[in-house]
Order: structure tokens, then sequence, then C-alpha cells
């Protein structure tokens, strides 16, 4: 399994938390250090949707230029996110039985 989020991200830590107290192993990738590339979140957007994966509550995106936030489709949002990872909702889990983005305990209790 792989969990991708922030270091500094309250609900990141918790999810990694759970994870470590479940004995689920698991690698842990900061989006804002190592990044993510375009097919990773083409995939997470093909599992969920790329509308569930972009984080329209975040600073980065209220920040953003109003130009690059209208009329978004799949191709553009994705572009975004590789661009800015801190729009991506976090965490996101990869595991077997697919993704999951951001935290729920019982989603996580499901994987222990």
């Amino acid at each position: 399994m792989i969990l991708h989020g922030l270091k500094s991200c309250d609900t990141c830590r918790r999810a990694r938390r759970h994870l470590e107290t479940l004995g689920v192993a698991f690698t842990f990738r900061d989006l804002r250090e190592d990044g993510v590339d375009t097919p990773a979140l083409a995939r997470w957007a093909d599992a969920v949707g790329w509308e569930r994966l972009l984080n329209r509550r975040s600073t980065t995106w209220r920040e953003h230029p109003a130009v690059d936030r209208e009329g978004l489709d799949r191709g553009r949002a994705i572009e975004l996110m590789a661009a800015h990872p801190t729009l991506i909702k976090r965490p996101v889990l990869e595991h077997d039985g697919g993704v999951l983005v951001g935290y729920r305990q019982d989603d996580y209790e499901a994987l222990g």
C-alpha cells in the first residue's frame, strides 16, 4: 500500500497512525516533497472521479486564478493537480482493492 499525503496534514497523520495501529504495511509519500506523476493522477481520477480528487476547499484552490478554476475538465484538472499537488484531496491510499481518497476510519478498518 502507498499512502500519499502531506507530512504537515493532520488528516494524513491520523490516517498514518491508524494504519500503523492496524499493523498494515504501507509506504508514505509526501505529495509536496515527492510530487506525483500524471499517470498516477489519471489512475486515481479513473478510480474515484477527478471531481472527488480535486480539493476545492484548499487554500491553494482559493488562491488560484479564477481563469484556471472555471470550466475545468478532467484533463485540465489533472494538469493543475500535477503542477500543484496541494490541490489533491488527501490522503490518497492506493491498495490492492483500489484507491481511497480522504480519511474515513471505517474505510481503513476494512483494510486491516
